[in-house]
């Protein structure tokens, strides 16, 4: 019987082995200071090593800000310098030798920048304690507590979009062979799409075309430097939940669209992460809809995330067509072998280790 969860999958010329991918999930374990900020850490190899002789299909590497200033917070991996680079070497050699592809997510924290670690409450950094003030497409704090970020001007925008570039430019340099390009979760480029954060007048804010530009900016700036043999995902949260004040499951859709256009290979679909009076039913899968929406609807490929922990729930959402493929977050952290506890409840096989395979 045919286990459509572990079925290979083609984007462009990358076939990756399986459908079990890794979410992108921030560490907080970088190197914080001097010339080794944001460096990636023994801490990251173990971590991403130890997902890959798991049996995962693709692993996409946490956050990784394009900028000093565009880290959530200061333990932030970085890929704005070669050293940086040297580290992520190190990870994606190993991933592609056992079998997973190494993948790697490029973002900017825009007005959420310069916080704790969630272990350490989350709150703003100030600036006289190793932090620094964020920008944003507006001058409109992320929640109360938070800094009023500096609007950016158009300059400063067309400096992001190349530093996106250069970033993607890094990423292959250091062996990832998918880049994805963060839109979601309240971060700068998320924070430009939603009228929410965004109340530019300018051809950065307004209308859908507007707010959507400084995106489309950055996918045509990353399309540009990423052989074509090789795919972009994006990841974008589906909604602000946030009812008539923000981003909405239609504008997905309609953007999905374009996206494809500008040649964005998958769409991740999460949702949320904006700020203000959200209300998430959190549950079981609870944003795979909208990623059956998108694909139903524009035909792109989607990612489904969230909530995903069994093996049959995440067999059932491949094999119905609702997503290419599952993005574990959580569950990955707390069994990091999963893809291969699920073949074998399916009764498929996934890729191991000769040092491991003996003994499975």
């Amino acid at each position: 019987m045919s286990v459509a969860l572990f079925e290979p999958y083609t984007l462009r010329s990358l076939t990756i082995p399986n459908r079990v991918w890794m979410a992108p999930m921030c560490q907080y374990s970088a190197e914080v200071f001097g010339p080794n900020a944001g460096v990636a850490t023994d801490w990251h190899f173990a971590h991403y090593a130890s997902r890959a002789t798991g049996g995962t299909g693709l692993i996409l590497v946490e956050a990784t800000a394009v900028a000093p200033e565009g880290r959530i917070s200061p333990a932030d991996l970085g890929i704005w310098n070669d050293t940086q680079v040297a580290a992520l070497r190190r990870i994606a050699g190993f991933l592609k030798d056992h079998g997973t592809v190494p993948g790697i997510q490029i973002g900017h924290a825009g007005r959420k920048a310069s916080t704790n670690r969630p272990w350490e409450g989350r709150g703003p950094v100030p600036e006289d304690g190793h932090g620094w003030q964020p920008v944003g497409p507006s001058p409109v704090e992320f929640a109360d507590g938070h800094p009023v970020p500096t609007e950016l001007t158009a300059e400063g925008i067309r400096e992001i979009v190349g530093r996106f570039a250069d970033a993607a430019r890094r990423a292959l340099e250091a062996g990832f062979e998918v880049v994805e390009v963060h839109g979601a979760h309240g971060y700068l480029i998320g924070e430009f799409l939603s009228p929410h954060s965004n109340h530019r007048t300018d051809e950065y804010g307004g209308s859908f075309e507007n707010r959507t530009r400084f995106a489309l900016d950055v996918v045509d700036a990353v399309r540009a430097v990423w052989p074509q043999e090789l795919p972009v995902f994006f990841r974008i949260s589906a909604t602000d939940w946030l009812e008539d004040q923000g981003w909405t499951a239609d504008e997905t859709v309609r953007f999905a669209a374009l996206l494809r256009e500008h040649g964005v290979d998958l769409l991740d679909v999460s949702s949320g992460g904006n700020g203000g009076p959200a209300r998430i039913p959190v549950g079981p899968g609870y944003q795979v809809p909208f990623a059956a929406r998108v694909k139903a609807e524009t035909g792109l490929p989607v990612a489904a995330v969230g909530l995903i922990t069994e093996a049959a729930q995440a067999e059932k959402i491949v094999a119905n067509g609702e997503a290419d493929a599952v993005l574990l977050g959580r569950e990955l952290l707390r069994d990091a072998s999963w893809a291969r506890r699920a073949a074998r409840e399916l009764g498929a096989e996934t890729h191991a280790p000769s040092q491991y395979a003996w003994a499975i």
